[in-house]
Order: structure tokens, then C-alpha cells, then sequence
């Protein structure tokens, strides 16, 4: 990186703003795509490492040399970046404004990508005046009174200057002597960390801020939160967003850009914005702009900040809850998609309505994810009149996001994705909303009630079982809303098993085979992640009213013997409803004329038609019987006995125990039975 930050720092000594405007101009163009500083160049240092090893087979020794130098010019880079920020945010608390402002926080922005730039972005005086450019904040914290704007420039001026004295040295060393050529690495890389601590103390001046650098590094924000595709909206260009956005609105963005990366990388961040109540001015913020029409640019980013700290802390999701967060949030939805009401909770839903612009569907998947956080804990609990009714409301907007489409598909797929968590996550009997809707023209229906949600979500079912991607993330939610809605209303559960399973015709395949629905689903109650296994058993055993002889005869008993063997029903005892809740409709499940003429030959394992096998011991005598049965058995104890195998047997609860297990329970219970039997007698 061609960085002259000495000459960015004269020129703010000397008042030059438009010389610091070039210069940071000429630093935002060059790295603008560049999201991940040392990672491109550590591939390709590891390409070449490895094209060298294929062409010599072995790595001399010697070819270190190249590799200190390497990482000398990365550390360098890395201390001119974090020195850069430091400076830079000292120079925005000095009274900045305009163009220049804006332009160092697009600096900033670049720069908070790189997690190990973020020391100086994580005290306070810095995460105050960030704040304060985003509009979350009057407040803000000036610099210790003893280090004045010279003396810190300077002393970062001096430091650079040192570094690079001692850096010509070693060069200077490495030409007159070869033999330094192959020093230790580790040695060298001490002494550069030596000297970036000893920048990184002068930078940010203030002895603590080391400290809190390195508690920084040692806790850096990792695998919380998936890393997903680029924000789309980076599309446009910044000249064009500039021209869009009035000053301030443009400044309160990039400093709520720049927010939003450094509490994405840093837990110590994080654990200072909630210290420092930044919540509440954030709040405020957004229940101000919702009334906007149309709505700021900046409130994209400002959802996108409520979401990542309320996903990474949980004071901070509870504060949002307990201060009209699902209020605030639900308004918000229901202005990005501009409903019109026709009753207390439904929306007009017109076909010619026009699809959902990119900007509000981002806008609103963020709303949806944010709402998530907040009430994911609600599912089980029994709401008050007062948060019913706002449910209530919310789950009408949230079949408004069903029913719509996006000018995407990809955009449309995401949003009814993430309206499928938020439902799964609300009280299970605010979701009677959606079948409250009156049946219209074109509807799907079943016994007189709307299913065209329903259906939606079976459609959607479908689309994330066709794609096989994150089986388990994708499709886990859909299935156990569709489970419980089908649980909670028969009409639901009627519609759905006419879709996933209709009556048996073709017994003469497997039940997992084909491209089916209901054979996707039965492959999956078996696979080798149990929460998604037990989901997809979960939906096939209510449709089947959550009888087992019903189950077996749709999926065959090797599909269904985990989902059995979990619920202690392998004994088969019938109907047996494992949720109080479950409404179910007495009719009977009719068996087709195809499948009644085939019944006796179906193999209950398998659950297909299969073809006579020939007789084994055909034409052996009884003795030859004997001792093949011998032999087996044989077998059978040799197995046992190295523990290769363990003989299961199912209780009278119709749980599986080892046939030890059993024998021992057994051996008392006869005895009791003896002794009772004795005293009868006499």
C-alpha cells in the first residue's frame, strides 16, 4: 500500500484540507472493492509457496529470505493503516464538516474491515464521535487535555520515521553479511510486533489503549454471526449515492457503515455500546424515521446496526423488547410495504399490485431478522390480550410478505425465508391470522377455510427441498411451522397431506425413492443430522394424526423406527398423541383398490411390494437345519461377547434396552409373581 501519512498529517497540521482531501480520495478509489486487506496476498503467497515446492520437491532453506521480506511489508502495512485511523479519528472530533468529513468516514469505512486495524475504533472517545456523525448521540468525549493535536501528531511522525530507520538498518545488515539471510523468522516477527506495539501506544494516545488493543485481538468477534454475500446496495456508485444524499444524510450513513463493521469484529465493541447506552439514541432514530416518506437512506443502515447488536447481545435484545421494540418494528414493516387494511387483520392483497422494490425488501428482511431476536423466546409462552393483538397484527403484514414478490426470485426465496423464521418464533395461536382471510375467487381452500398462505408455504417447502443447499439451516424452520400449524388446525393437516401424501397407489418402490415430496422428506428421516431427521419425521407422523400403524404403512418401519424408538411407540400401540394441542379429525385414512389387492405381500420394513425369495433351506433335512440354527447362534454369542453386536429389545414403555436390561427386570418381577401366587395358595 503507497500510503504517505506523513503528508496527510502535515497537511492537517498546516490546515490543508484539500490536500488531505486528495490524498484520502486517491486511498477510498484504490481500495473501495477491498474488504479483507492480507487476505488476498496471503493466497497468493501461498500459491507460489506451493508452485516452488511442486518444481524443486524440497524448499531450501534459504528462500525464507523472501518471506521475512514479505511480512515485513504486510506489517508495515498494517501499522500505516492503523496509525491512519487513528488519525483520522482524531481529525473528525476536531470540527470537521462537508465534503471532508464525509470523505474521511468513507476512509474509516475501508479501513474497519480489517480486524486488526480496530484498536483505535474501539475506545470510547471514538465510538462517541462516530455516534455522534451517525445522529445517535449529542454527547462526546474529548481527548486527554495533556496531549494536544501537535504533540500527537508528532509522536506519530517520530514513531514512523524510527520504523523506518530501523528497517534500512536490517536491510543494510541483510546486504554486508548473507549469512543473515537465514535468521529466524519467529525473531523477526517479535521485533516487528515490538515495534507496531510501540506505535500502537503513541497513535491513540493513552497508556490504557494498548490494553484494550490487545483485549481486542484476543477476542476477536468470530462464527456468531455467518459472514453472508455483499449488501447489494453497495452497488451503486458512491459519486451517485452523493449526488442522492443531502449532506448530512450522507455523513450520518458512512458513520453508521463504519459502526456497523466495527461491532460486527469486536466483542469489546460491543460490550461498549451497550456501556455506553448507545441503544437508546438508536431507538430514537428509529422510531423518528419511520414516519419518513419516503423513508432515508440511512435507515437500511440503521436497522442493520439494531440487528447485529441485538444478535450479538442479549441485554441489548431485551432492552429493545421492554422499550416497544415489536411496536416500533411492526410500524415500520407496515410502512415499508405500504398496505392498505380491509379488516382489523387483513390486508388488501390487489394481483396487479406492483412487486416489492430492492430497497424495500432489504429494508424489510432486516426489520423481519431483527424481529426474530426479539421474540424467538415467545413461541411456548402464553401472551397477554395487549401482545396478542399485536401479534395478531404483525402476522397480517407477515402474510403480506408471503403473498407478495420481489423483482428477484432470489429476493423473493430470501424474503418468505425469513418471514418463515419470524413465524415459527411467534405465539402458535396468533398464527390463526392466516387462515382468517375469506375465501375469494381463485383461492386455494379446504372445508371452507383460505389456504393460499398454506399453500404458499408448501410451495416454499418444496423450492428449499429441491435445492439441497443447508439442508438443516433452510429447512428445519418451514418444517416445524408446517408441523404445528398442522397440529393446531385440521384443515391445515388435510391440506397439506393431500399435497405431501396422497392415498398409496404404487407400492412397488421404496418410499424414499423418487423425486417426490413425500420421498425428499422420508430420505430425510434419516439423515445423519438428528434435528433435521426428527423435523421431517415430526410433519409425516401428524399427517398420519400421529398413529403409528398409519406411519409405518406411508414410510415403511426402517424409515420410521428412530422417530418410534425416540417416542417409546416401537411397540405399536396405536394412536398416540404426543401433544395435547393436536386436533384431529376422525375420519379414516381409506386404503385404495391398488393397494388393498397388494397389501399381504407389502414388506412392513421396506414398505413395497417385494418378490418371493426362494426357501434358504430348501431341501435340507431336519438334522442339517439343526445345525446350521447351531452355527448361527454361535455366531450370534461370538458377536456379543466381543461387543460387536448388542442384542435390543423393546420394553412395555416401547423403548428399546439391551435384552440384558430386560432379562434382570424380569427375573424380580417373576419372582414377585411366584411369591404372590404361593400366599394365594395357602
Amino acid at each position: 500500500m503507497d500510503l504517505d501519512l506523513d503528508g496527510i498529517i502535515r497537511c492537517i497540521k498546516q490546515g490543508d484540507e484539500n490536500g488531505v482531501d486528495a490524498q484520502l480520495q486517491q486511498f477510498n478509489k484504490e481500495f473501495a472493492q477491498c474488504f479483507f486487506f492480507d487476505a488476498e496476498e496471503r493466497d497468493r503467497r501461498k500459491q507460489r509457496k506451493l508452485e516452488e515446492f511442486k518444481k524443486n520437491k524440497v524448499r531450501d532453506y534459504a528462500d525464507s529470505d523472501s518471506d521475512c521480506d514479505e511480512y515485513d511489508q504486510e506489517n508495515r502495512g498494517l501499522i500505516l493503516r492503523q496509525n491512519l485511523a487513528g488519525v483520522l479519528l482524531r481529525f473528525i472530533g476536531t470540527g470537521v464538516k462537508g465534503h471532508l468529513l464525509r470523505v474521511c468516514l468513507r476512509t474509516l469505512r475501508i479501513l474497519s474491515r480489517d480486524k486488526k486495524v480496530l484498536g483505535p475504533f474501539v475506545t470510547d472517545t471514538a465510538l462517541l464521535a462516530l455516534a455522534r456523525h451517525a445522529g445517535l448521540t449529542t454527547c462526546d468525549r474529548s481527548e486527554d487535555a495533556g496531549d494536544s493535536d501537535t504533540e500527537f501528531y508528532d509522536s506519530i511522525i517520530a514513531s514512523l520515521a524510527e520504523a523506518k530507520v530501523s528497517q534500512s538498518r536490517v536491510e543494510d545488515e541483510d546486504d554486508h553479511n548473507e549469512e543473515c539471510s537465514a535468521f529466524d523468522e519467529d525473531a523477526k516477527s517479535d521485533v516487528s510486533n515490538a515495534n507496531s506495539g510501540d506505535l500502537d501506544s503513541i497513535s491513540w494516545a493513552g497508556s490504557h489503549r494498548t490494553s484494550i488493543n490487545e483485549m481486542h485481538r484476543g477476542s476477536i468477534h468470530q462464527k456468531l454471526l455467518e459472514r453472508g454475500r455483499r449488501d447489494r446496495r453497495e452497488s451503486k456508485m458512491d459519486a451517485e449515492e452523493e449526488e442522492q444524499d443531502s449532506g448530512e444524510e450522507a455523513q450520518r450513513k458512512e458513520a453508521m457503515k463504519v459502526l456497523c463493521n466495527v461491532v460486527y469484529n469486536s466483542i469489546w465493541a460491543q460490550e461498549r455500546f451497550s456501556s455506553l447506552r448507545l441503544m437508546c439514541g438508536l431507538i430514537e432514530r428509529l422510531s423518528s424515521s419511520i414516519s419518513c416518506s419516503p423513508p432515508s437512506s440511512v435507515q437500511f443502515y440503521e436497522l442493520r446496526l439494531v440487528f447485529l447488536i441485538t444478535a450479538l447481545r442479549p441485554e441489548l435484545r431485551t432492552q429493545l423488547k421492554q422499550e416497544g421494540g415489536v411496536s416500533i418494528l411492526t410500524a415500520a414493516l407496515e410502512n415499508c410495504l405500504e398496505v392498505q387494511w380491509k379488516d382489523q387483520y387483513e390486508c388488501v392483497l390487489s394481483p396487479a399490485a406492483p412487486p416489492i422494490s430492492l430497497e424495500a425488501s432489504q429494508r424489510i428482511i432486516e426489520i423481519l431478522k431483527i424481529l426474530f431476536n426479539i421474540t424467538y423466546s415467545t413461541h411456548r409462552q402464553e401472551p397477554s390480550e395487549d401482545d396478542a393483538a399485536l401479534y395478531r397484527h404483525l402476522v397480517a403484514l407477515l402474510r403480506v410478505c408471503l403473498m407478495k414478490h420481489c423483482l428477484l426470485p432470489d429476493e423473493t426465496d430470501e424474503l418468505q425465508g425469513h418471514t418463515v423464521n419470524l413465524l415459527s418464533a411467534l405465539p402458535l395461536q396468533c398464527l390463526d391470522v392466516l387462515l382468517m382471510v375469506p375465501v375469494g375467487p381463485g383461492s386455494e381452500q379446504c372445508l371452507g377455510v383460505n389456504m393460499d398462505c398454506v399453500h404458499t408455504l408448501v410451495l416454499f417447502m418444496e423450492r428449499r427441498l429441491e435445492s439441497g443447499e443447508k439442508m438443516k439451516e433452510k429447512l428445519t424452520p418451514i418444517l416445524n411451522l408446517l408441523t404445528e400449524s398442522c397440529r393446531a388446525h385440521r384443515e391445515t393437516r388435510r391440506y397439506i397431506k393431500k399435497h405431501i401424501l396422497p392415498p398409496l397407489r404404487d407400492v412397488t418402490h421404496r418410499p424414499e425413492e423418487g423425486t417426490t415430496v413425500k420421498s425428499r422428506l422420508i430420505r430425510l428421516m434419516t439423515h445423519l443430522d438428528t434435528d433435521l431427521k426428527h423435523c421431517a419425521a415430526d410433519l409425516i407422523f401428524v399427517l398420519c394424526k400421529e398413529n403409528v400403524s398409519r406411519f409405518v404403512k406411508h414410510t415403511g418401519y426402517g424409515n420410521a423406527a428412530g422417530l418410534l424408538a425416540s417416542r417409546g411407540l416401537l411397540g405399536g400401540h396405536g394412536l398416540r398423541t404426543s401433544s395435547p394441542e393436536g386436533q384431529y379429525s376422525s375420519d379414516s385414512d381409506s386404503d385404495t383398490e391398488e393397494y388393498r389387492k397388494v397389501k399381504d405381500r407389502i414388506n412392513p420394513v421396506t414398505g413395497r411390494v417385494e418378490s418371493p425369495q426362494p426357501d434358504p433351506m430348501e431341501g435340507m433335512t431336519e438334522e442339517e437345519k439343526e445345525e446350521e440354527a447351531r452355527r448361527l447362534l454361535m455366531l450370534f454369542n461370538k458377536a456379543a461377547k466381543d461387543n460387536l453386536i448388542q442384542a435390543i429389545g423393546v420394553d412395555a414403555e416401547g423403548k428399546l434396552v439391551s435384552m440384558s436390561g430386560l432379562m434382570e427386570k424380569s427375573i424380580p418381577e417373576q419372582r414377585e409373581s411366584g411369591s404372590d401366587n404361593d400366599e394365594g395358595e395357602n
